[in-house]
C-alpha cells in the first residue's frame, strides 16, 4: 500500500508542488483536516477528515492495492512542526514524503527578508519560551495559535519591557484574505484574536545570554535581599550535575532563582521543581521566571521536606543549595523517589560537609566527589584594582556507583 504525505503549503492549492499536485491526483482517498481537504471536494475522490495517526494507520491497513494509493495531506512543509512527523512508518505501508512550503519560508519572502537567521519559536500547542528567545536574537519567527494568540503574545513583550521591538503579522497566509501588518509589539496589543497568524519579531539590541558553558552574569537576574549563587558557583555546580535535556529537575532551596532558571534553560524539554519556603526569596524566584519566560519550571513553596511528598514525578537530578539542617531527611525523600538521583549539593560550612559524608558513610552504593572553590572578585580602589575573597564553597557530586555519568 503506498501512502503519500504531502506538504501543502500554507494552504492556497495554487502553491502546491507539480510533485504534489500529481500524488493528489493520483490517489483516491485524501485524508486531512477540513481546511487541508476544502480545495478538493466535488472532484470525486474519497475525503476523510482525521488528523490521528492512529484513525490514518487503521484507514491504510483496511485498504488493499487495488484501491490505489491514499494521501495525506498536512499543512506546510512535511519537515516544519508537521504531523507528518508521527507518519514515518505505518505497517504494511510505503511512505513518501513531499515537501511542501513552509508559513516561515512564504512569510519572509512577503517581508522580503532572508529567514535562515531566523530563531522558531512554537506557541502553536506549546510554551516554548518567548521572551528570553527575543531578548536573545535579532529575528524571532513565532507559530502562534489558540490562547496565544499575535494580541497575547506582543502583551506579554510589552510587559518584559519590550514594546518597541518591530513585529509583523502575518494572517490567512496565501488566501484572498491574506493580511500582513507591521508596527511594534505595542502597536498589536489590543488587537483581536486572529486564527491562522505567524509572527516576525526584530529586536535589534539583542544579546545572546546562552552559552556553551554553564554560568550566567549576575546582572542578567533580578535580584533581592536573599543571597544568590555567584555566576563562578553556579558554573561549576552545574557543570557537575549536567542535566538532560529532557531530565525532572529538583531545585531544592531555590533563593531567588539563578540557579533555577540555568537549569530549565539546561532542560528545555523537561521540568524543573523550585522548592522554597522564604517568602521574599520566593517573590523574587517567580519574577526571574517570568523575565526569562520559563515555562518549564514549577514553584514548589514551603518547608521541602514536607511538601516533597507533594510532588508525583520523581526525579532524575537534584540540585541542593539549602536544607535549614534537614538534609538527611530529604536526601531520604529524593532517594525514596529515585534511587538512581544524581545530586549536587553546595555546602558553605563545614557542619554541612560533615553531614553528607556521616549521611553517606554507610551508603556505600554511592560516590562522593568533593570540590572546594574559592574565588576572588576585583574592586576599584583609587586607581588600583583589589582582589576581594568571596566564601569558599564546597561542592559535592553525589552519584550511584552503578550509573554512567
Amino acid at each position: 500500500m503506498h501512502i503519500y504525505v504531502i506538504g501543502t503549503g500554507p494552504g492556497n492549492p495554487a502553491l502546491l508542488t507539480v510533485d504534489a499536485k500529481r500524488a493528489i491526483e493520483a490517489s483516491t482517498l485524501l485524508v486531512g483536516d477540513k481546511r487541508m481537504l476544502e480545495p478538493f471536494e466535488g472532484t470525486g475522490k474519497e475525503l476523510i477528515r482525521t488528523y490521528r495517526r492512529d484513525e490514518i494507520c487503521r484507514l491504510a491497513s483496511s485498504r488493499t492495492e487495488t484501491d490505489g494509493p491514499m494521501a495525506v495531506l498536512v499543512s506546510g512543509d512535511v519537515g516544519f512542526f508537521s504531523l507528518a512527523a508521527l507518519l514515518k512508518d505505518i505497517p504494511g505501508c510505503t511512505v513518501t514524503r513531499l515537501a511542501g512550503i513552509s508559513s516561515l519560508v512564504y512569510f519572509a519572502a512577503a517581508l522580503e527578508t532572508s529567514w535562515n537567521d531566523v530563531f522558531i519559536v512554537s506557541r502553536h500547542g506549546r510554551k516554548e519560551p518567548l521572551i528570553p528567545a527575543v531578548r536573545q536574537h535579532a529575528k524571532v519567527f513565532v507559530l502562534t495559535g489558540g490562547s496565544e494568540s499575535p494580541a497575547s503574545l506582543c502583551r506579554s513583550l510589552c510587559d518584559a519591557g519590550l514594546g518597541a521591538v518591530r513585529v509583523a503579522i502575518g494572517c490567512n497566509l496565501s488566501y484572498d484574505d491574506e493580511v500582513i501588518l507591521r508596527g511594534t509589539a505595542a502597536d498589536f496589543t489590543e488587537r483581536g484574536d486572529d486564527a491562522l497568524a505567524v509572527m516576525m519579531i526584530e529586536n535589534d539590541d539583542a544579546r545572546l545570554w546562552q552559552r556553551p558553558v554553564h554560568g550566567l552574569p549576575d546582572e542578567a537576574f533580578l535580584r533581592g535581599k536573599a543571597p544568590m549563587t555567584k555566576q563562578e558557583i553556579r558554573s561549576v555546580a552545574l557543570s557537575k550535575l549536567a542535566p538532560a535535556a529532557d531530565a525532572v529537575v529538583y531545585d531544592i532551596g531555590a533563593g531567588t532563582g539563578s540557579c533555577t532558571v540555568e537549569l530549565a534553560l539546561q532542560a528545555p524539554f523537561g521540568r524543573v521543581y523550585a522548592f522554597e519556603m522564604n517568602a521574599d526569596a520566593m517573590a523574587v524566584l517567580k519574577q526571574n521566571i517570568a523575565h526569562f519566560d520559563l515555562a518549564n519550571v514549577t514553584v514548589v513553596a514551603g518547608d521541602a521536606k514536607e511538601r516533597l511528598k507533594d510532588i508525583e514525578t520523581p526525579p532524575d537530578y537534584a540540585f541542593i543549595g539549602g536544607t535549614k539542617g534537614r538534609l538527611a531527611a530529604i536526601l531520604d525523600e529524593l532517594y525514596g523517589k529515585n534511587e538512581a538521583c544524581a545530586i549536587v549539593v553546595t555546602a558553605i560550612t563545614i557542619e554541612t560537609l560533615a553531614a553528607l559524608t556521616a549521611y553517606y558513610g554507610s551508603r556505600r552504593d554511592y560516590d562522593l566527589d568533593i570540590t572546594q572553590v574559592s574565588t576572588a572578585r576585583s574592586q576599584k580602589v583609587g586607581a588600583s584594582h583589589l582582589m576581594m575573597a568571596q566564601n569558599p564553597i564546597y561542592i559535592v557530586t553525589i552519584v550511584r556507583k552503578d550509573e554512567t555519568r
